[in-house]
């Protein structure tokens, strides 16, 4: 009963990552911070690949079960909601903003003891919101053209690298990997050969290696960097990542202007309190859940 539950808590945290992943301005690793397994997280990913024998093992049983609600919620993502994003982008934007305004008072509390009297290190959330707000600017720029059909030896090392920084992105809490892709161009084609794959289109299928790959060099490079971080600088790496989820609604709210057919930024006019309300209660539920879960181990 024990490893059921456990692999259904997984499943749920693996879902809710790739529909925030799948989502410009919105991080998986978000989730993975305000559901309280982001430290594991980035630990099985370090150890999956530098840890002994032992570690590995752990990680790959904890990655497996984490892997299958991310390939669910990813397929779900690429065949379902990326047209909804298009025709229903004020909602989703006002859904997502409810998940991270109530997602942060979520974090504080779970890091208090972390970030109490640590107020120094505030200039470390400024830097977070930054960060992340430089990164929207650039999207709202109308990011690069690319055309990733002609597949040649700049082709590949171009969606090689941007899949290493988009991945590093997407592990990071409230830099959205997805709004990077936007900047490099490949956010569209991305996900229309993946949802192309998903029909058993396999002539799209060499340049999703290339990408996987670039994803799989980006998680080596990172993880060993974000885990010394939360370990040897932890109050100083919350307070830069409470600054990238305060940051990361400034993104949301400029989304509908990176969309194939940019819209308007969202404003009090077209901003949904049912759907961001509704957000809110997905927050608050998952957060029950948590404690459940934690309670019948």
């Amino acid at each position: 009963m024990k490893k059921v539950k456990d692999f259904i808590m997984n499943f749920i945290n693996g879902f809710c990552m790739a529909l925030a992943d799948s989502v410009p301005g919105v991080s998986g690793g978000t989730i993975a911070f305000l559901l309280g397994f982001y430290d594991k997280f980035i630990g099985s990913l370090d150890d999956l690949f530098r840890g002994n024998m032992e570690k590995k093992k752990e990680a790959l049983k904890f990655l497996i079960k984490l892997g299958c609600g991310w390939v669910v919620g990813f397929l779900i993502a690429a065949s379902v909601l990326a047209n909804f994003f298009n025709t229903k982008i004020y909602t989703m934007s006002s859904l997502f903003l409810g998940f991270i305004l109530f997602a942060i008072p979520v974090v504080i509390r779970e890091e208090k003891n972390t970030i109490k009297g640590k107020y120094k290190h505030l200039i470390f959330l400024l830097l977070g919101i930054a960060v992340v707000v430089g990164i929207s600017l650039l999207t709202s720029t109308g990011g690069m053209n690319v055309d990733i059909n002609n597949f040649n030896i700049g082709t590949i090392i171009y969606v090689f690298i941007a899949a290493m920084i988009a991945i590093s992105a997407m592990i990071l809490p409230g830099i959205s990997g997805s709004t990077l892709l936007l900047i490099f161009g490949l956010y569209i084609p991305i996900m229309t050969r993946a949802k192309a794959l998903i029909s058993f289109d396999f002539s799209v299928l060499p340049i999703l290696i290339v990408f996987g790959l670039g994803m799989v060099a980006g998680i080596l490079t990172f993880t060993k960097l974000i885990r010394k971080c939360l370990e040897k600088y932890r109050s100083q790496t919350v307070f830069a990542i409470l600054g990238m989820m305060i940051g990361s609604m400034y993104s949301i709210v400029m989304g509908p202007t990176t969309l194939d057919v940019p819209q308007a930024a969202m404003t009090f006019s077209t901003f949904n309190i049912i759907a961001f309300v509704i957000g809110g209660v997905i927050i608050c539920g998952l957060e029950l859940l948590k404690r459940y879960f934690e309670k019948t181990k």
